[in-house]
């Protein structure tokens, strides 16, 4: 996936030494907390995307929600 670290929320600023930088949350980042949000509120889902083998809710959910970013990183392209 080309572009996978763009920046969600980019904007630039100067830091202390005069170099511009760009910051913000990366666009794959941004689509997973979106993703995590369902999920959180759905656990079923969670369960059902990310497979038997996580054991923790936590990891199940950050699976499915990458999988979910991922998705949608690549329909972009599309």
């Amino acid at each position: 996936m080309k572009d996978k670290n763009k920046p969600a929320f980019p904007f630039v600023a100067e830091d202390h030494t005069g170099m511009m930088i760009n910051m913000g949350m990366s666009l794959r980042d941004y689509f997973a907390a979106k993703a995590m949000q369902g999920l959180i509120a759905h656990e079923h889902k969670a369960n059902q995307l990310s497979g038997a083998n996580l054991g923790d809710f936590d990891e199940r959910v950050a699976f499915a929600a990458y999988r979910y970013a991922d998705g949608m990183m690549e329909r972009r392209e599309k």
